[in-house]
Order: C-alpha cells, then structure tokens, then sequence
C-alpha cells in the first residue's frame, strides 16, 4: 500500500507537471524566447549604463542622485516607456558633526579618531563621499566604559548579563556588524542600559589579508554606512505618503514612535575598532577573541545630524497592456546609494533598464504584453525603504486591487550563485525561468542546474524581513512578490569601496551575470503579464505554511495548533481545486475572474489591524521579526507573542500565543475562501 507521504508527493508532481504544461503553452512563447536570446541582450550597454550611474556618490536627497534619476527617465523614454517622475518631500537626516575619543586608561593621553575611509585607487569623485554616519541617528554627547557585545544580538546581551555578570548599564557599546540589522543592534543596547553604540566592520567577517583594490576584500579603513531607523517609510508619515501640503509628526513625535533610535551611534572600521577593543578587559565569551570589558577605555561619543525636508524622486515607466490594462505586473529597484553603488544598488538599477531596452526590441517586433508592465526605480531606500513605501502608500487602495505582483532587484551582482525569495505561489514560475536561462559562469548548464548543485533541489527564501523595497508591497498590502540576486553579502558593503572598479574587477568582470540576470527576471515578469491564466501555483503556499506550523507544534503550555494545521489542510484542497479548474477553463468573463481569485488571495492573508504592537505590518504570514529587521519570519505575531511570554511565562501570555495562532488561522482559511471563490 502507498504511504500517506508518497501519494502526497505524487499528487504534487503530477500538479507540478500539469502547471508545467500550462505554462509552457502560451502564445507569446516566441517573444518570450526572443527577449533570453544573445540577440537581444547587451553586456556592453549594461556596463556603460552601470559605469554612468556609480560615476559619482548620489545619496538621496542630492543633486547626483537627481542627475542619476533622470538618466534613467532618460533611457525609459528612449525604450518606448511611458515615463515620469513621482516626486515627494521626505525627512532625511545628514551629519554635521562627529568626533569619536577615546581614554584608554585615566592616566593615559586620549585619542581622537578621524572617522575617514583611506582612499584607494584613482577614482576622481572619491573626495565627494559623505562622512561616515548612521542614517536617522540620534545627535548626542555621551561617554562611558567600553563593553563588548559580538553582533548585539539579543542573545549576546543576555549573556553579557546572565552568564558573564557584565553591567551594560551606562556604557559605550561596540558591536560588529554581520548577523543583524544595525537599527535592531542600537534599539538592543539601549534596552540593555547603554548611552550610546560604535558598529564596526570585523576582519573576520568583512577582511583579508589583502584589500581592495588588490582584491575583494575591505581595506582596514573601510565603514560600512547605513541607516538605524527600525520603521518604513517617511518618519514624520507613518501609513500615509509625503504629498504636498500633507500631515506630519513632529520631531519629539517621531522619537516617541519607537521606531526611532533612542541613542546615538556611529559606524567605524576594523583598524579604528581594533584599537578601541585592546582597551577593553575582562572576560572573553566563549568562541570569541575579544574582552568584553566593561572598560578599562572611556570612549566619547558626539554625533550632530541635520533634519531636513527633502525632495525624492521615483522614476516610473509604463508599457500599457492591452487586453488587461488594469492589472499590473511591476518591476522594482531603488536608485540611490550611500557611496557609488556599484552592487548596492546600481547593478539592479543597470538590470531594470536593460529589461527597458529588451523591451523596446520586443515592441517593434510587434510585441505587446496582455498587463500593464510597471518599471520602478525608487529612492531613498538606504533610509528606510523610503521612495517605495511612499508610493505603494499613496496608491494603496489601486494596488490592492489591480496589482498581480511585484518584482525585485536590489544588490543584482555581487558575485555567483543565484538566489531566490518570494511568496510561495511564484515557487513553480522562478524555477522553469531559470531552467531557460544559461548560467553566466558555466555554458553546460542553466541556472537552475546551477541552483540546485548537488542538493537535487532549491532553495528558495521568503520575503518576511525588511531588507528591500518588495516590504511595503508583501507586508503592507499582500501583493505577491520575488526578489532575485546573484552573489549575496559582499566585503565591501555601503562602503565607498563599492565602485565600478571592484564590481568590474570582482563581482562581474565581463557583466555576464547582469545579463543573466535581466534574461531571468525579465522572463518571469513577461510570463506574469502574458499568460491568459496568471501561473500562480498555491499548493506550493500550503506546502510552505504546512512546515512553519509544524513547528510550532513542539511548545506545550496547552498551546493547540489544529485551528492552524487544519486551515493550512483546507488552503492546500482550494488549490488542488484551482488546477483541475484551469484544465477545462472557457471564456473571458471565466478566465479572468479565476485570475481575480489567485491574485487576491495573497491579499486575504493580510489583517486590517496588522501585528500587535506593529500595526503597519498587515501581513500575519511574512514579516520580519521584532528584534531583527533583517529576518523573516513566518507567522511574525505568532512568533512575537512566542518571545513575550517565554520572557513573562505567564498564563496571559501564552494565552496570547494562542490568540495570534487563531488570528493566522483564520487569515488562510479567507485565503482559501478567496481561491474558491464561493460565499459560504
């Protein structure tokens, strides 16, 4: 007899297969095979377009950054785009002042640190980089003793507290960074006591024992810059965009969020941290090298920024569907950078506007997508996702019912290796892309083989933190979403090493995996906007929902996940249901309101009053996690009250564990609801 697994198994390869078939039925398939061919794709163009937008540093909100937005409003209009410029007025923070000293010992002389990233190689703007500072940092005046916290993460300063009896209290504390978001390590040392926060680029994460531009690796004066603002969006705006004339908190408003840092900080190199931590003694955590202090070392810390209201510009292109205007298929990537860009994020930006070009050639081929194709190119996202946010804010009711998905490039090349993260239902699609198109560093094989390796499957990411512009689309409104990249952490990261020169000398020096990388998202975009059913396969979704839950099975205290398990059971029948129904489909008014419910049902997993506490995330399946922005969470309320009540182990919080379980319950079955599209 076949076990309960295997059938399970063979009925999702025999749907697999059955979507497969749909999928590869479409009648552009031509158009589509054209835009992946070397006849259409251009390394030379995406150098020069990569070269022109990191020729100068462009943080928002400056006159670069403006220059590079209408480059690309230049090369949207000259590819047949319908393009123009949403601006908005945002606040946006920039340093005045900054001094870091420190006193090794009471007797001994102090020591001022010049805070500046050595210039290396020849490049003529390198002298415009903006001084080293934290995007949205609080301006203070502090000293105290020097304490070491790893990555300050919240498990390094319990054992800071716990286990090695270290007082945070009053203290200066230098953190690496690597494991999670800058803005989470400040918010944790200050719930820990500290006064103010140094975060530095460890050589064990970041270095070598050679340094660009002789290699890949951060020279001992590089800073990793970047913001520390744990909210969305326009600070002064929260849930509502930064139009002309609009509502806006106030200065003492934004701090009391609690999204703002409550104590400043700075970011410095290896060389200027590794002479504050030979300061520090005491004990030294087990697997790491360095005292945790507190002290002997006195460090001051003095950090001024300037609040200012300032003008950002998303560049936006248009190709108008013609059969369904009204539905959207957007493609996304931010513009502006905190040094020059090259990975982070000009190589997506150079991506986007060769997918502008390969459509321009599809077009007088007598090409035209079924949807509406939106390219996007936002700014100020190094601050906190701040150009896309406003927009999907300001076009929330729009995108809530005519947005079919949206995709996502950021850091497109830092080196090999495809990587993938989306929502579920987009699994299937991602994979028969990449099985089309040749891997960019091995000509025997595709990507997808390349993905795959010797694991005999991939690995696909989810889209639960808050690392890049898809947030706002995912968390906000429940559009579905993929974000793609080759490469991943690179060494020199928001540093003003990441340039031209190492991008060509590094991380793609023939721009082979640009194109790449274009021929793959730009596939998956085309077959989004012209296949007559969207290729959304949702048993994939409850495939995924189905292991989250699994577990949260082990936690006891009464905790009944069944509500939770059986709405899953109930999400993966709708689905089986939606590829039986496809088979047989007939009819426009049919075939369109089958794509109605598959892409609304991404939007029933979002609640009205969002996560406790966090009620801008609407999502109750992906968002990130309350004590690290940078990483996704399934089920992100479930998980908070998990937290909470093994700190309080009270019977009201866990109580509330229970309550948040029923709240996802609850959010999948209207999700299966929507797939069938029947009233109870």
């Amino acid at each position: 007899m076949m076990s309960k697994s295997t059938a399970l198994a063979f009925v999702i390869v025999a749907l697999s297969y059955s979507f497969f078939l749909l999928f590869s039925a479409s009648p552009k398939h031509h158009y589509h095979a054209l835009f992946i061919s070397s006849s259409f794709s251009d390394n030379a163009s995406v150098a020069l377009n990569l070269r022109t937008l990191t020729r100068r540093p462009h943080v928002a909100g400056t006159v670069a950054n403006a220059e590079a937005a209408e480059y690309v409003r230049s090369v949207f209009t000259s590819s047949a785009l319908k393009a123009h410029v949403v601006a908005y007025h945002v606040s946006l923070t920039y340093p005045l002042h900054r001094s870091l000293v420190l006193t090794p010992t009471e007797s001994a002389t102090p020591i001022t640190f010049e805070l500046e990233q050595e210039q290396v190689g020849d490049n003529p703007y390198a002298d415009e980089v903006m001084p080293t500072f934290h995007g949205y940092a609080k301006s203070g005046n502090v000293s105290g003793p020097v304490v070491y916290a790893n990555y300050g993460r919240v498990e390094d300063f319990l054992r800071l507290k716990k286990e090695m009896g270290v007082n945070v209290s009053g203290s200066v504390v230098i953190a690496r960074y690597g494991q999670i978001y800058r803005g989470d390590i400040v918010q944790n040392a200050y719930e820990a006591g500290a006064v103010g926060v140094v975060i530095y680029t460890d050589k064990r994460d970041y270095g070598g024992d050679e340094w660009f531009p002789a290699s890949k690796w951060m020279p001992p004066s590089g800073v990793q810059v970047g913001t520390v603002y744990n909210g969305l969006g326009d600070p002064t705006t929260p849930g509502w965009a930064s139009v002309d004339g609009c509502e806006r908190l106030s200065d003492e408003a934004v701090e009391l969020s609690g999204d703002a840092p409550l104590i400043p900080s700075l970011p410095v190199s290896a060389a200027d941290a590794e002479v504050i931590l030979k300061t520090v003694v005491g004990d030294v955590a087990d697997g790491d090298v360095y005292p945790v202090g507190p002290g002997p070392g006195i460090l001051n810390l003095n950090y001024t920024g300037e609040t200012v209201i300032a003008k950002i510009e998303n560049v936006i292109g248009v190709i108008e569907g013609e059969e369904e205007p009204d539905r959207y298929v957007i493609l996304g990537n931010h513009r502006d950078a905190w040094t020059f860009g090259a990975v982070d994020p000009n190589s997506g930006t150079a991506v986007l506007l060769e997918i502008a070009q390969r459509l321009d050639k599809l077009q007088k081929r007598g090409w035209k997508p079924r949807r509406t194709i939106i390219l996007c190119n936002w700014d100020a996202e190094e601050y906190a996702l701040v150009g896309s946010t406003e927009w999907v804010e300001d076009n929330r009711e729009m995108l809530s019912s005519r947005a079919v998905a949206y995709m996502n490039v950021d850091c497109a090349v830092s080196g090999p290796g495809f990587h993938a993260s989306a929502t579920p239902q987009l699994d299937e699609l991602i994979k028969l892309a990449a099985q089309e198109v040749q891997d960019p560093d091995n000509a025997t094989q595709t990507i997808y083989d390349s993905w795959i390796g010797s694991r005999n499957s991939v690995v696909i990411g989810r889209l639960g933190g808050g690392g890049s512009d898809y947030a706002s689309f995912v968390q906000h409104v429940g559009v579905p979403a993929v974000d793609m990249l080759f490469g991943g952490g690179y060494p020199v990261y928001h540093s003003m090493y990441d340039d031209f020169t190492w991008m060509e000398k590094f991380g793609d020096p023939m721009f082979q995996r640009h194109v790449a990388m274009a021929s793959v998202f730009g596939l998956v975009a085309l077959r989004l906007a012209d296949e007559e059913i969207l290729p959304f396969n949702y048993i994939s979704y409850a495939s995924e929902l189905k292991k989250s839950a699994e577990d949260l099975e082990k936690l006891g205290h009464s905790i009944d996940v069944y509500p939770l398990i059986k709405s899953i059971e109930d999400l993966s029948t709708a689905a089986e249901g939606i590829i039986t129904e496809k088979e047989g489909i007939k009819g426009a008014l049919k075939v369109r309101e089958l794509n109605d419910r598959l892409m609304m049902a991404e939007r029933a997993l979002t609640d009205r009053d969002g996560l406790s506490e966090r009620p801008w995330y609407k999502h109750l399946v992906y968002g990130p996690s309350k004590y690290d922005d940078y990483g996704s969470k399934s089920f992100p309320g479930v998980d908070d009250a998990i937290e909470n009540a093994k700190k309080l182990n009270t019977k009201a919080s866990w109580e509330n564990v229970q309550h948040q379980i029923w709240r996802v319950s609850r959010a999948i079955r209207q999700a299966s609801l929507v797939l069938k599209g029947e009233l109870r």
